[in-house]
């Protein structure tokens, strides 16, 4: 069995097959678990809606963390870099706390 590779088989319902878009992540997390929303901001909309809320111990988000990376390098190494598009004073992400209980900077 040590030679034997181990198969997980996954049930992909139809309604998750279609997947869920998302360009901005929200990430919080407490000393036992990450939190992580998917939110989208789309043209006429008044704020980011929330589509769907992930929660993972520490330890699961690294190795989510390790194997983006690792898929990410593939990707570029078969399509070229990834280009970001923005400035070096601009930053990926920003603090929740930034932000009033409304959801507008503070």
């Amino acid at each position: 069995m040590d030679n034997e590779k181990k198969q997980l088989n996954f049930e992909l319902r139809p309604e998750v097959a279609q997947g869920t878009y998302s360009n901005l992540t929200i990430i919080s997390h407490s000393h036992s678990e990450f939190i992580i929303d998917f939110a989208a901001v789309l043209p006429g909309m008044p704020k980011p809606e929330v589509r769907s809320r992930i929660l993972m111990t520490p330890e699961h988000c690294k190795r989510l963390l390790m194997t983006l990376n690792d898929n990410i390098s593939r990707y570029e190494a078969l399509f070229g870099t990834i280009n970001l598009g923005s400035t070096p004073e601009q930053k990926g992400t920003f603090n929740l706390g930034d932000f009033a209980p409304n959801g507008t900077k503070s």
